[in-house]
């Protein structure tokens, strides 16, 4: 099944018979807190305009919990999480597509989230919002209550222990840019740095200078080239897991099936028994 459909496929599924349930997801990482700077409001932009019929969906709110322990986008209470995606109309029997503004961090989110509870179909709109050419609607649809379970997956997910084992035993991925992964700059979190024997691999290097994801045998060529292969586990990690759930997507359309740490280095960096490596080097 494809993990990505292009916004002219998009245009053909919503005038089909079984047009897909649309998910606005526009959300955008607050680095700094500069006195006056304003923050993205992702639900006034929805509002602004939004693809006609979609619902928005709140990354901080509905595809995380709180902050803690579990670092800066711990995974949602499922039962909040379901009740969030029936509200939208998500059914198990109805595909979905999901998009943010351009970047796809957040839309990926909520792909990985939906294919990790259980969703058979679920894709992001490649390029987000900026690809759509046709209208846009400012009206909030209220759609019929969904019926999707969300049922969490017995793979696709790790924990800090599990990220430390694969980085010595499999390949584990650093999503973050690469001064974040050096220790050259932290701009966020306690630390900077990155978990011992992971391999730098931006997100960012995925997708071309429209947004849009890579061909699938480039992407297929550049983890291979990072070390991927079909004998060896993959795993991926970011800041708050955000960003690398749109590296598993990567993944996902080169043919790699690849787990989360979802916690990523915002929950490992909190723990200070935890080693912490700086430099170009995995050790």
């Amino acid at each position: 099944m494809n993990d990505i459909i292009s916004a002219t496929s998009l245009a053909h599924a919503l005038a089909g018979d079984r047009p897909p349930v649309l998910l606005d997801v526009r959300w955008q990482l607050s680095v700094t807190k500069a006195a006056g700077a304003a923050e993205f409001d992702g639900r006034a932009a929805y509002e602004a305009g939004h693809l006609p019929g979609a619902v928005f969906v709140d990354l901080d709110e509905e595809l995380a919990s709180a902050p803690g322990k579990g670092g800066r986008h711990p995974l949602p209470d499922l039962a909040e999480f379901g009740t969030a995606m029936r509200r939208a109309g998500v059914s198990s029997g109805r595909p979905v597509v999901v998009y943010d503004g351009g970047q796809g961090w957040a839309a990926a989110r909520a792909w990985w989230l939906l294919r990790w509870t259980g969703h058979p179909d679920v894709r992001v709109l490649d390029g987000g919002l900026p690809a759509w050419e046709g209208p846009l609607a400012t009206d909030v649809p209220t759609p019929a209550e969904g019926d999707f379970e969300p049922v969490p997956g017995v793979a696709g997910l790790l924990d800090a222990d599990g990220a430390a084992a694969l980085a010595r035993s499999g390949l584990l991925l650093d999503a973050r840019a690469g001064e974040r992964y050096r220790g050259e700059v932290e701009p966020i979190d306690p630390v900077g740095g990155h978990i011992p024997g992971a391999v730098s691999a931006p997100t960012t290097r995925n997708v071309g200078p429209d947004g849009r994801f890579l061909p699938a045998a480039e992407l297929r060529a550049r983890f291979a080239s990072l070390g991927a292969s079909d004998a060896v586990p993959v795993g991926v990690y970011c800041g708050s897991g955000v960003s690398a759930a749109h590296e598993v997507l990567a993944l996902a359309v080169a043919g790699i099936p690849a787990a989360l740490y979802a916690g990523s280095w915002s929950e490992w960096s909190a723990d200070p028994s935890r080693p912490v490596a700086v430099g170009p080097d995995p050790q």
